[in-house]
């Protein structure tokens, strides 16, 4: 089951790495927020990770979507709350 806390500790989360992701010029940066999504989705509700992925394994997880992919969740998930 899904909380309505785990939706919203996840957008928050989600909402503020994208927010400073898109605005960052590092590359440094940049990896270092794709890897703390990453450690983030290893810990949040299965259930929940499934649901934003769509059946992607790959979801938040490839360098190459990450800012397509970051988006997406943050939409589907303010949708949810």
């Amino acid at each position: 089951m899904i909380t309505k806390d785990s939706i919203e500790t996840a957008y928050s989360f989600l909402h503020q790495k994208r927010q400073v992701y898109i605005h960052s010029q590092l590359d440094w940066q940049k990896d270092d927020i794709e890897y703390a999504i990453a450690s983030y989705i290893d810990e949040m509700s299965q259930e929940l990770y499934d649901m934003i992925a769509n059946g992607r394994d790959d979801f938040l997880r490839e360098h190459s979507r990450f800012q397509e992919d970051i988006t997406k969740a943050v939409e589907l998930l303010e949708n949810m709350l």
